[in-house]
């Protein structure tokens, strides 16, 4: 028997930093682009191509102490590899889904407590990057920026005793398939998206606009117009502790603004957005982003959370004077559009509607809502 190692378990690895050693047997392209990331992870990239007559070769290569995991991008490969190690006296364990269900993974991690006895959970998305959150107070909850694995949201809730009445979008998505809508459907939730970012949105929602209060429970939820990343991007306070940013402001860097093609349009707003409507907001609002980058940006126990002053004192997006020097680093210094973008918008619209597994491979990959 070889042994498998699930998502989770690889999740709690790379919250606890555990030393691992991951044998990627992809392709070197893809493997570039995109792998488990964590502190304390060590690589190994050889196609599986490359080990089909044997991996008698390999083994020189491979650690003799600590964890060895295999991965490839859906589990076939992977396993085939951990059973030829297996044979050749090398203790392993293949990735169970490969880096698709990698992809999909969300850990529900506890950010904090609110007023009267409620809670604020994230749900982080290590593979992919992405944060969405849910607010439980007094049996109700609300959810911001779920992604499309709806299930493990209402799980989680029913494991919480609590029933969803809000799902919000912080904006309309382009790097991932939102699972807002879905949520509303299931659970006769309200489902709130920016009226700005929705001209071309083919179903009902309730419109979010600046300055609403939306009541969970004993929480509250207050609204601020934040455009940059797009149009109608809005920013969420919670309890008057937690400022949750959508795409506009990250720990490490700021959102960028080019995904509806409208870059050198919305410079002014983001701009705007960073350097007066949130410096008029108080200093220790906890940040709480819907997208984390690198793994520095991940505190020790799993979350993605800093202060407001401390982002104005350390984030780099946040510390250009020359307004020219900052409409350059937003137009100019931008990564690969991210995968799939342009179908994941229509999606988001409900424009079309590809099945489950298309979904998934136009999900594959890093986000790359930020500017460098």
């Amino acid at each position: 028997m070889i042994k498998e190692m699930t998502t989770k378990e690889l999740a709690r690895k790379v919250i606890r930093a555990e030393p691992l050693f991951i044998l990627d047997v992809r392709n070197a392209k893809d493997f570039v682009d995109w792998k488990v990331e964590g502190k304390n992870i060590n690589y190994l990239n050889v196609p599986y191509f490359e080990l089909l007559e044997g991996v008698d070769k390999l083994v020189h290569d491979l650690p003799k102490e600590g964890e060895i995991l295999v991965v490839c991008a859906k589990e076939g490969s992977s396993k085939m590899v951990a059973e030829m190690l297996a044979e050749a006296g090398v203790d392993s364990a293949y990735l169970r889904g490969g880096m698709k269900a990698w992809s999909e993974h969300l850990e529900p991690l506890k950010v904090g407590d609110l007023p009267d006895g409620g809670e604020l959970f994230q749900f982080v998305r290590y593979g992919k990057g992405c944060l969405s959150y849910m607010v439980i107070s007094k049996g109700e909850a609300a959810i911001i920026d779920p992604t499309r694995m709806t299930g493990v949201f209402l799980d989680f809730a029913k494991e919480k005793g609590a029933i969803i009445k809000h799902v919000f979008d912080t904006h309309l998505h382009a790097d991932h398939i939102s699972g807002g809508r879905k949520l509303a459907e299931v659970t006769g939730a309200t489902y709130y998206l920016p009226p700005n970012d929705a001209d071309e949105v083919q179903y009902d929602f309730t419109s979010v606009e600046d300055g609403m209060q939306i009541i969970v429970g004993n929480s509250k939820i207050n609204t601020i117009y934040s455009p940059g990343h797009t149009i109608g991007s809005t920013t969420f306070i919670i309890d008057d502790i937690f400022l949750m940013t959508g795409d506009i402001l990250f720990i490490d860097s700021i959102g960028r603004p080019d995904l509806a093609g409208l870059a050198e349009d919305w410079v002014s707003d983001l701009r705007e957005t960073l350097y007066d409507r949130y410096k008029e907001l108080v200093g220790n609002l906890v940040v709480l982003p819907a997208h984390f980058m690198i793994m520095d940006e991940v505190n020790e126990d799993g979350t993605i959370a800093r202060k407001l002053g401390e982002l104005y004192n350390e984030n780099h997006g946040l510390n250009i004077d020359n307004e020219q020097e900052f409409r350059k680093l937003v137009t100019e210094h931008l990564p690969p559009q991210p995968n799939a973008y342009k179908d994941i918008r229509k999606i988001n619209m409900g424009k079309i509607s590809p099945d489950e597994e298309m979904q998934r491979e136009m999900e594959i990959g890093p986000n790359r809502c930020a500017v460098r």
